[in-house]
């Protein structure tokens, strides 16, 4: 008995080691993640977030990031569905006097975020798109938060003029 279960757990293991040279998803083995390559406009940030920054008044992405998010998102799908959600935090540095004006161009930029991560793969329904606005650190960036990095709170909003 002791030696067929052996066996058994070995043709696994050489049908698993097969199917991992081939490229093919094995559930107990994972190949250690490729270190993503950033392009110019995009960050790391801590526990594995990242920032996409925009020009003042800008919310088109070059095609370089929206790759690069391509690529975020498929990393993410990766991850079980219930392992949480993926939070896309936008914010703008202007227009100083108008408050909605600001709070538009940030939920467009969040938006295009969102649609580069879906394109890789992400199911849109695990991304929550939070505009922000102005903030008083009055950046033009949107931040990709997946589920390990938890925002330590909204940034302060800037006063309304």
């Amino acid at each position: 008995m002791i030696r067929r279960r052996v066996l058994a757990a070995a043709s696994i293991l050489a049908l698993s080691d097969t199917a991992w040279a081939q490229g093919l998803a094995v559930p107990h083995r994972s190949a250690p993640a490729v270190p993503l390559a950033l392009p110019a406009g995009m960050s790391p940030l801590p526990q594995g977030a990242w920032r996409v920054a925009f020009r003042a008044g800008e919310q088109s992405l070059s095609p370089a990031v929206q790759q690069a998010l391509a690529e975020i998102g498929r990393r993410l799908a990766a991850t079980p569905a219930g392992h949480g959600r993926i939070t896309v935090q936008a914010q703008a540095s202007g227009p100083p006097n108008d408050a909605s004006a600001a709070r538009r161009l940030s939920l467009a930029r969040a938006v295009a975020v969102r649609q580069a991560l879906v394109a890789g793969g992400l199911a849109e329904t695990r991304v929550d798109v939070r505009a922000l606005g102005r903030t008083q650190a009055a950046l033009d960036a949107a931040d990709i938060l997946p589920p390990a990095a938890q925002p330590q709170g909204a940034p302060a909003r800037a006063p309304d003029q």
